[in-house]
């Protein structure tokens, strides 16, 4: 009896040393059909080489050398084969690939990898989408593009093309979503962007603008702007709208909350015009004449200045 449970023993030892030994082999294997282009069978490999070493309690260095290998190179595997499909244009496939890739690395703590694969999957997407955004397809446009931005919301290119099918759809919210986390990103790296971006906003929102003036509604304007994500926006938005309701005491109560929201010398001119403009209404002329003396920047300067004078000459 005592013979029989050693034998067993025996045997179970080396059916594990056996298993230990085999993913080293079938790591070399997956590797030489890595090297020959034969990615999915290396694939099928490197997962088996990795599932296998979830059995391992203690593997040695060749066998952590195996399984460390193969949680890298199976990526590497699923990145060949989406830029292949990628460059049969098949993007469909290349999207399935690249995205299997980003979400292999994620779960193997490969972040360098993750994001150069998240990376390509917004490419594809912007790639997929180009031909129905220049045929003016933008509902197409706004479904493929908007999963792109998902995966890499950095690629600006796709986002501004993302937003322009917005605007031309009346989404004029969702356009600007996307126009203000454009404008927040880092300015050193992505100012052309940026640019772009608030130049679309500018246009957009006076368009949207111009539309409810011409219906004189005052309200909607308001209404509109408290949407908005960009305060500073919002907020000048908003003090032109009570200008157009003539609410000179609300353009007073509400100028230092907007002047809070500038973030630049322009737009808190902008504001210190329109409070001024609001003071000489209420016949408040010193007032006013404080508030145009801080219109340092802007469009408004020279305006702002024959206030003053006029001001002056009636005192």
């Amino acid at each position: 009896m005592k013979k029989l449970i050693m034998t067993v023993v025996a045997l179970m030892g080396a059916t594990t040393l056996f298993a230990q030994t085999d993913i080293v082999a079938l790591f070399q294997q997956g590797l030489a059909n890595a090297k020959a282009k034969n990615y999915t069978e290396a694939i099928a490999q490197f997962e088996e080489v990795i599932n296998a070493g979830w059995d391992i309690d203690e593997p040695d260095a060749n066998q952590q050398t195996a399984i460390a290998g193969s949680k890298k190179f199976i990526v590497t595997c699923y990145n060949k084969l989406g830029v292949a499909a990628f460059n049969a244009k098949n993007y469909d496939e290349a999207i399935a690939n690249f995205t299997e890739a980003a979400n292999l690395a994620e779960m193997y703590e490969n972040v360098a990898d993750m994001n150069k694969n998240r990376t390509y999957v917004g490419q594809m997407y912007q790639a997929k989408g180009a031909d129905a955004f220049n045929s003016e397809d933008y509902a197409t446009a706004i479904a493929v593009f908007s999963k792109g931005y998902e995966a890499d919301p950095r690629n600006t290119d796709m986002a501004l093309n993302l937003a322009e099918s917005y605007f031309k759809s009346d989404m004029y919210q969702e356009g600007m979503k996307i126009c203000t986390k454009i404008s927040q990103l880092n300015a050193g790296k992505y100012a052309e962007a940026i640019a772009t971006a608030q130049s679309k906003m500018d246009m957009y929102t006076n368009n949207e603008v111009a539309k409810l003036q011409m219906a004189n509604d005052y309200d909607g304007i308001i209404a509109m702007a408290e949407q908005l994500e960009d305060a500073a926006m919002a907020t000048k938005i908003t003090m032109q709208a009570y200008y157009g309701k003539k609410d000179f005491n609300k353009m007073i109560e509400y100028a230092e909350t907007a002047l809070a929201a500038q973030l630049t010398d322009e737009g808190r001119s902008d504001i210190n015009y329109l409070l001024g403009v609001a003071y000489n209404e209420k016949e408040m002329f010193d007032q006013a004449i404080a508030a145009m003396k801080n219109v340092t920047a802007g469009n408004n300067v020279a305006n702002a200045q024959a206030v003053i004078d006029g001001l002056t000459v009636k005192e």
